[in-house]
């Protein structure tokens, strides 16, 4: 695996509307290219513009951002209006092997937290609880939410699709300690592959694993194949799961499989939520002044003027 060091010009990015698969306008990606190894990441077209390729460059040539916080410091510094929503991991996890080397994140969760920005963070990472104190002290003064991605619970579908990812276990064991600790903390069951994770006991199991956790949240995406990624996962299955390569020829003629396949999908998990007693109610939020912490003049934040939260 090779790391390439590489200074940042700018922290946060704008995520226009039509964009968004994740709440928040804004995003910070303090990597590119990813040691999880999912063969299904919709990132993995992002190579491309760095003149690399979207199967072994993506998980082995990793682009580290080392100066992210310093310069997302700075934006806040000068920004008139604060984002009202920073959302990590939209892209590639923040919490992949590099991020154990680096250590990118604690600085960038202190920047947010002297600003009071809201943020929240998308991992399949069990690295996350090194983090836990400075993500209790971020949630004492801002809006602090967490998920972990988990499709499967499955030894033998995580180990093919996933090989870089810590086990799915460790992961409910992080959901578990994350919403003990009074981080908000649910699960995203993503991606969901037909005929391989989609069973109705691999739901069921991954869904009563997830409340048990305390998940404030469980929600299913089923599989999408965007150009680049697709031609990295259909190889992949024909080898692994021959036996399916039709269907997923016939599901995905787009990059996104038919919506009456994802609503299905919904209503499924819905119904296991239902039937397994829901999940555990986000904790109330406490009352706290959005507004920068470092004495700004023109105490002007998330609109115009300080709003109680």
């Amino acid at each position: 695996m090779t790391f390439h060091e590489v200074l940042a010009r700018s922290a946060l990015n704008h995520v226009p509307l039509t964009s968004r698969m994740l709440p928040g306008a804004w995003t910070i990606n303090p990597y590119r290219g990813c040691s999880h190894a999912c063969l299904y990441c919709y990132a993995r077209s992002t190579h491309r513009y760095l003149d690399l390729n979207t199967g072994e460059d993506f998980d082995r040539q990793i682009v580290v951002k080392v100066n992210v916080a310093e310069v997302l410091a700075r934006e806040l510094t000068t920004m008139k209006v604060l984002p009202e929503q920073v959302a990590l991991g939209t892209n590639t996890d923040p919490y992949q092997r590099a991020e154990g080397r680096y250590r990118l994140m604690p600085e960038i969760i202190r920047a947010l937290t002297d600003y009071r920005n809201p943020f929240s963070i998308l991992t399949k990472g069990t690295l996350i609880l090194r983090d836990l104190e400075p993500l209790v002290e971020a949630a004492r003064v801002t809006d602090v939410s967490t998920a972990l991605s988990i499709g499967t619970l499955d030894e033998a579908a995580w180990h093919a699709s996933e090989p870089g990812t810590p086990h799915p276990r460790k992961r409910i064991e992080a959901v578990r300690a994350l919403n003990d600790a009074g981080i908000p903390c649910g699960v995203l069951m993503a991606p969901i592959l037909p005929g391989i994770t989609d069973d109705p006991r691999q739901l069921r199991e991954v869904v009563a694993a997830a409340i048990d956790a305390g998940a404030t949240h469980v929600s299913p995406i089923l599989l999408h194949l965007r150009p680049g990624v697709r031609e990295e996962f259909l190889p992949w299955l024909a080898e692994t799961y021959p036996d399916l390569v039709e269907r997923y020829e016939e599901l995905y003629r787009k990059p996104y499989a038919p919506a009456a396949e994802r609503d299905a999908l919904g209503r499924r998990v819905s119904g296991l939520i239902r039937s397994l007693g829901g999940v555990r109610p986000a904790p109330a939020e406490p009352l706290r002044f959005s507004g920068r912490s470092r004495g700004d003049d023109h105490g002007v934040t998330r609109g115009e003027q300080l709003t109680l939260v």
